[in-house]
């Protein structure tokens, strides 16, 4: 990604801001998703045909994780260990989806769309937050 569309992106050509940005918009995500799986987990559990019990779990850690980037985000400049630790968690979060997906999960057709839907999601994030994180660096 060029640093032309990534500032485009961010509406900002301030790699910090960028930075921080592309946190801020996954903790948004992240802890939104993660209070829905808490809120809702049976309802959703049977919209995605996954289980009550896998879903409070996975919304407790989204919470968490998210409250966590979130304050990752409030920092001028966010320490470069603890950025890549969020992207580095991004990817696997994406890999072990599509990965349980393919091999132990059994969605309904919505399951089946919103697991990859939401893996290429987080996928995204770590792709902007590695580009903005690149540029603090030029």
């Amino acid at each position: 990604m060029s640093a032309v569309q990534l500032a485009a992106l961010a509406r900002t050509s301030e790699p910090q801001t960028m930075l921080r940005r592309f946190l801020a918009l996954d903790a948004v995500v992240t802890t939104g998703n993660g209070l829905a799986y808490l809120a809702a987990s049976g309802p959703l559990g049977r919209f995605l045909g996954m289980s009550q019990g896998l879903l409070l779990g996975l919304g407790a850690f989204l919470t968490l994780f998210g409250a966590g980037v979130g304050i990752l985000a409030t920092r001028k400049s966010p320490p470069v260990l603890q950025v890549r630790a969020v992207i580095e968690s991004n990817v696997a979060w994406a890999v072990v989806s599509l990965i349980a997906l393919a091999t132990w999960l059994a969605p309904t057709t919505a399951g089946a769309v919103w697991i990859p839907l939401q893996a290429v999601t987080v996928g995204g994030f770590a792709a902007l937050q590695y580009a903005a994180l690149r540029a603090t660096r030029t």
